[in-house]
């Protein structure tokens, strides 16, 4: 007796692993389809852009910082001063702020506040930079400082991607859920009337 157009006929022969692939699954739904696309294309977009991101924003900071480095070495120069009273103990090894007293390259005599060593005396010579106004400023910043912050950056960018990839995909996650829930309501709104029937009759 030929099985041809019986219900229980076999359908389409399986793959040898007995194995449907994920591409070809008839179940599939479009959003199953999209979120495997987009799952793809943010895998993608961490691998590379991330650290170009990275690259890019720690050099563009590092350059920066570099300028600013320059900048304030070309501004700024060190001059020995001395402080006009005596700097006391107070058991800490914390700087103090004092008055100190210096000659610029003019000749003239200045006087500015400092910060000096506990324990230093009046007289005492000390190291302080001034800028080229004749005030007492902070050293220049060091090329090290611009390595690190260069880094500091690039990470800060790299950390903030890599969340943003994460927000984007849970959130993508969150709304294809939302309407596969209500796809399932309302396949189900019109099914369970069908088999609430068949168990009245």
């Amino acid at each position: 007796m030929s099985t041809q157009g019986s219900p229980y006929s076999p359908g389409p022969p399986m793959p040898p692993s007995g194995h449907v692939p994920a591409r070809a699954n008839p179940l599939r739904r479009p959003s199953d389809r999209f979120e495997w696309w987009f799952r793809r294309f943010l895998l993608v977009l961490l691998v590379l852009g991330l650290p170009a991101a990275a690259f890019g924003a720690g050099t563009t900071a590092h350059e920066a910082s570099m300028r600013t480095v320059r900048a304030q070495v070309a501004q700024r120069h060190e001059v020995t001063a001395r402080p006009t009273t005596d700097v006391p103990r107070d058991g800490s090894a914390a700087k103090q702020p004092a008055e100190v007293r210096w000659t610029d390259a003019g000749g003239v005599v200045r006087t500015g506040a400092a910060l000096v060593k506990p324990g230093t005396s009046k007289g005492d010579a000390v190291r302080v930079w001034v800028d080229r106004s004749g005030h007492v400023t902070t050293p220049p910043a060091s090329a090290l400082n611009a390595k690190a912050t260069g880094w500091i950056v690039g990470a800060m960018v790299g950390f903030g991607t890599a969340f943003g990839v994460y927000v984007l995909w849970a959130g993508t996650r969150l709304i294809l859920d939302r309407r596969r829930y209500a796809q399932w309501d309302a396949e189900w709104d019109r099914a369970e009337p069908l088999w609430s029937a068949r168990f009245r009759r």
